[in-house]
């Protein structure tokens, strides 16, 4: 009886020592205010609206990376407009992500001094394809000309295998010729593809 007692005692140590060897799950953290301020995300667009407007601008403008405003916007400087940016594959179609990048190149546009309209239009087009090509619509040529813009940013995304490709391009509303361009990628995490639903 004393054995059966010993060797049932040996087994729950056997299986307690077993169970120790197993690896934890890691613990996820929770992101930070640090981390959401210094996002990646925020400040690639950033660069992206500031190499935009690099190639026009017409006073000397000092980068930075806080929220600040840096330059006043000088004396009969035109507005610029920023259409919100499409699915590549469906022009009529946007998400989260589109969205959010147009309204982050607005932003800092802003605080570089640029006067920014700002161009949201529900369930509207805001390219079209015309022989591979694209182009701005009517209605946006019609914003851009009522508010007498000197430009408009437009743009795509595309999904592929671990990036999204973003495409902005600087164009003037009337003759749709392109004054400037950028193009830079997202890593496919978990977050951006949380923002890629097509909504």
């Amino acid at each position: 009886m004393r054995a059966l007692k010993y060797l049932g005692l040996a087994a729950v140590a056997v299986t307690l020592a077993a169970c120790e060897t197993v690896p934890k799950a890691p613990v996820s953290q929770e992101p930070t205010y640090e981390q959401a301020q210094n996002h990646p995300l925020r400040l690639a667009n950033y660069q992206a609206a500031e190499a935009l407007i690099k190639s026009i601008a017409t006073t000397p403008v000092s980068v930075s990376t806080n929220n600040q405003r840096l330059v006043e916007p000088t004396a009969g400087d035109s507005p610029i407009i920023v259409a919100t940016l499409a699915n590549i594959d469906a022009l009529e179609q946007s998400s989260t992500l589109g969205r959010i990048v147009s309204d982050q190149v607005a932003n800092r546009l802003t605080q570089l001094g640029k006067q920014v309209v700002e161009l949201k239009v529900r369930n509207g087009i805001y390219m079209k394809r015309n022989e591979g090509e694209f182009m701005l619509t009517r209605e946006i040529k019609e914003v851009a000309a009522a508010h007498r813009a000197q430009a408009v940013i437009v743009g795509t995304y595309a999904e592929s295998v671990g990036f999204v490709h973003i495409s902005l391009k600087l164009v003037n509303p009337e003759n749709s010729l392109v004054l400037s361009a950028h193009d830079y990628a997202l890593p496919l995490d978990r977050q951006i593809r949380s923002m890629l639903i097509l909504r």
